[in-house]
Formats: structure tokens, C-alpha cells, sequence
């Protein structure tokens, strides 16, 4: 009897146990003396009395429940009163301060004429579904908003361009210049991204020395970041191929200064360079500088072409301007590699034989193309981890590896190209703060990269 006594005891310390971690009430809904019998946890987390209170016949349980979900937990409990299946939903109720906790109910008959159940608060797991569903939607709409700008891009240039290379090399490079923008503002978590951060990105690796940004702290939104960047991808490219940078003695300054309604004004100026003429023709830059960048920053742009240099004024309103975010990256780093590889001319590569992994086929295709071009013996491509561990065995004078394959690392792949002394470039889409494996010297390439950046970091590879 005492054993027996003993293990009820433990049975029932068990069950609390469980009941306590798991953060379920227990309930009991004697129909036949119209009474629940309601726990302690149970009253914490549905807002009743606990202790034995009237049922009145289940209205008690009922005007605990949200106006708008009773009828549904009315239809519910019947459901489960007239048949054997356990019932199993999910309701809202008004907690003491007015505001909504989500509670899941599970019931079952125990005999006819009684209910029992348990509740339990699911409010933060609701919370974390509608979150990820906002945050769903919000990818959704940014992505279709950046292949749409892609698309547009890629449409004007082509309507401003007399061949095929000369496409390609302004397509890509307004190509690099969104996916800087998009980089700094996804290490802000989309919240702004400083002006400085956009100069640095835009002219920290051309023409060393011959250039200079300056101004306060500033951040822009999304789409005003992306204008500016774009726009000083322009004006870059222009100096670089006709104006102040195509001379060593030239230089570009650039300043902007808070405006007192808010906004900003920035001012880019030429000088040093050759003499300034009036175009002949306008192509896409210049409509993007006087008709799309002013438009995008809420204000409006400039275009001076003075015979000593050209001068550009864009003023921005002040829903261009965002409040500090709480997460700022670091300034980006010069791409000092990849001006150097667009200006040394086109990579030799005849004779390496280089290994390409990436999991994304079309860009693998590019670089079969690129490399191939180069003159190199292509291995691979390899997409996936397996796929690449199994072509290690062939000869390899060099590789270009995708950081992540699917979801897995390239770590073991760098790791035996390095024990063997085979020299590789890491190709990642992921920002400065990570993506590529630590450990290894070897050069990293931001997507999206033109191809003949890669062959050229292979060149420079070999070279060594």
C-alpha cells in the first residue's frame, strides 16, 4: 500500500515537473456540476480565477476569450464535447493591460460528462511567425525591387552603347556599384549607409592620391544610398576616362554639408585635368546625373562641364537623411585589386590549369567562358563540396573557389590546395564582415565581379 502510495506520489511530482517546464495550465470542466476546476498555472495564463469556479454552463471560459476568436473556441470545445477526437486550436484573450497573448488549448473528454485540457501561452512563438513573415515579404519586395533596377540598368545601357565590350564593361561596373551600396546597408541591417562609406567605396581604390572626400557624419536611406552610389560610380568612371583622373596631375574633391532644412548638399570638383568641353551627346550617365540622382535623393543635381574641370552639385532633401543606425561597419576597403586588374589589360593564362567551384551554374559558366578565354584548362566546374573533393586528384595549377557550397564551407578544398601549395581565390557574395574562410592567404573577390577580375587575380597568382 505504501509503494503504492509512493509511486502516485511520484507520478503526480513527475507530472507537475512536466507541466511546469513545458509552461502548461491544467484545466477540468465537470459538465455534470457545471463547475471548472482551474489550476494556478492555468490561471496565470488565461486570466481566470483559480480554484473551483462556476462553468455556467463553459460561458466562464468563453468571456475569457477575445471577441473575435469566441465563436471559433465555442465551435471548437462543441466539436470535441460530441466526438472522440481530441481538439487542438489556438485563440486570442486580452491580458489585465489590454493588450493580446495568443494561448493554445488542447482538450479531451475524459468521460461524458467531463473535459479536461491543458493551455498554453504561445504569444512569443506567434510573434517570431509574423516577424519571419514580415521579414519574408520585406525580402521578397527588395529583391524584385533590385532585379527591376538591375533590368533597367541593363536596358539604358544597352540603348547607350555602340558593341558588345563596351556594355559589358558599363554594365559592370554599375553593377559593382549597386552591390557596394547593397553591402553597406546590409552590415546597417538596412538602415542607412554613410556618405563617407559610399565615397570610400566608389574612389578608395582609383588613382591613389588624386582624390579626397570630406564632410560630417551623414546616413542615407536605401534609395538614396543607391542613387548616390551610382551616381559617384559616374562621375568616377567620367574622370577616370576623360577628365581630371585620366592625368596624373588631376584631382577630384569631393565635400557635402548638412543643408538647415535637413537634407545635404554634396559638390564634386574636377581639376588638373584636361580641358572641359560641353558633350556632343548625352549618354546614360549624364541622364542618370541630371534626371534620375536628384529625383532619388527627394532634391535635385547640378551638371557644370567648366573648361578646368567639371563641377557637380547634388542637394538632397530630408527624406534622404536618416537618423544614425545602431549597427555601423567599418569603411570599406580599397579595391585597389580590382582597378588594378581592369586596367592591366586582359590575363594570360594559357597553359594553367585552373579549378573552378561554384554552386551557381550560370556564374560557373561564366568563368569556364572567362578563364577559357584567358587561355586556361579548366577543371570543373565542381558544385557541390563532393564534386570538388574528387577532381583534387587531377593536376591544378590554380583554383577559384566559391566560399559556400550550398550552405557548406570550401574549407576542406582550400585546405588540401593549400597543404599542396596550389595557389586560389576565394569568391564570395558575402560582405566584408565574413563569408570567405579565415586562415589562408589567399585573395578575396566580391560578388558580383566582372570575369576578368578573376582571371587577372589567377595571373597574379601563377606570377608569384
Amino acid at each position: 500500500m505504501d509503494q503504492a502510495r509512493a509511486g502516485q506520489t511520484l507520478d503526480r511530482e513527475q507530472l507537475e515537473l512536466a507541466l511546469h517546464v513545458a509552461g502548461l495550465g491544467e484545466f477540468e470542466w465537470d459538465r455534470r456540476r457545471d463547475v471548472l476546476v482551474v489550476s494556478e498555472r492555468m490561471a496565470a495564463i488565461a486570466g481566470l480565477p483559480a480554484g473551483e469556479i462556476p462553468a455556467e454552463g463553459g460561458e466562464t471560459l468563453y468571456r475569457s476569450v477575445h471577441e473575435d476568436d469566441r465563436e471559433t473556441v465555442r465551435r471548437e470545445l462543441q466539436n470535441c464535447l460530441t466526438g472522440p477526437a481530441p481538439c487542438d486550436f489556438e485563440y486570442r484573450r486580452r491580458d489585465a493591460r489590454g493588450g493580446v497573448r495568443w494561448l493554445r488549448l488542447a482538450a479531451v473528454i475524459a468521460d461524458p460528462d467531463c473535459v479536461i485540457g491543458v493551455v498554453q501561452d504561445v504569444t512569443d512563438r506567434r510573434l517570431e511567425e509574423e516577424q519571419r513573415q514580415t521579414l519574408m515579404a520585406e525580402l521578397d519586395h527588395r529583391v524584385k525591387n533590385v532585379l527591376a533596377a538591375v533590368q533597367a540598368l541593363a536596358f539604358q545601357t544597352a540603348k547607350r552603347t555602340t558593341n558588345l565590350d563596351s556594355f559589358l564593361t558599363a554594365f559592370a561596373g554599375r553593377l559593382k556599384s549597386m552591390g557596394s551600396a547593397n553591402e553597406l546597408l546590409t552590415a546597417a541591417r538596412w538602415r542607412g549607409a554613410a556618405v563617407d562609406h559610399l565615397c570610400a567605396a566608389e574612389l578608395g581604390g582609383i588613382a591613389p592620391g588624386q582624390t579626397r572626400w570630406d564632410g560630417p557624419e551623414l546616413f542615407l536611406t536605401p534609395r538614396a544610398a543607391n542613387a548616390l552610389s551610382l551616381a559617384l560610380h559616374e562621375l568616377a568612371t567620367n574622370a577616370l576616362k576623360y577628365g581630371a583622373l585620366s592625368t596624373e596631375r588631376g584631382r577630384v574633391e569631393v565635400r557635402w554639408t548638412r543643408q538647415p532644412d535637413g537634407g545635404f548638399e554634396l559638390t564634386w570638383n574636377e581639376s588638373g585635368g584636361p580641358m572641359v568641353h560641353p558633350p556632343s551627346h548625352h549618354g546614360f550617365g549624364s541622364t542618370l546625373l541630371e534626371q534620375v540622382t536628384g529625383r532619388e535623393l527627394n532634391g535635385e543635381s547640378r551638371v557644370e562641364y567648366r573648361p578646368t574641370g567639371v563641377r557637380v552639385v547634388l542637394c538632397a532633401g530630408p527624406a534622404a537623411v536618416v537618423a544614425r543606425p545602431e549597427t555601423v561597419p567599418e569603411a570599406p576597403a580599397a579595391r585597389a585589386q580590382e582597378t588594378a586588374a581592369a586596367a592591366a589589360g586582359p590575363a594570360d593564362l594559357r597553359g594553367a590549369r585552373v579549378l573552378i567551384v561554384e554552386d551557381a551554374v550560370l556564374l560557373a559558366l561564366e568563368l569556364e567562358t572567362g578563364l577559357s578565354e584567358a587561355g586556361a584548362e579548366v577543371i570543373g566546374p565542381a558544385y557541390e563540396l563532393e564534386e570538388a573533393m574528387a577532381l583534387l586528384d587531377k593536376p591544378i595549377d590554380a583554383a577559384v573557389l566559391d566560399a559556400n557550397l550550398n550552405g557548406r564551407s570550401v574549407t576542406p578544398v582550400a585546405e588540401v590546395l593549400a597543404a599542396r601549395g596550389v595557389p586560389f581565390v576565394f569568391a564570395t557574395g558575402y560582405g566584408e564582415a565574413g563569408g570567405a574562410p579565415s586562415g589562408f592567404d589567399a585573395p578575396i573577390i566580391r560578388k558580383p565581379y566582372d570575369v576578368t577580375q578573376v582571371a587577372m587575380a589567377v595571373a597574379q597568382l601563377l606570377k608569384r
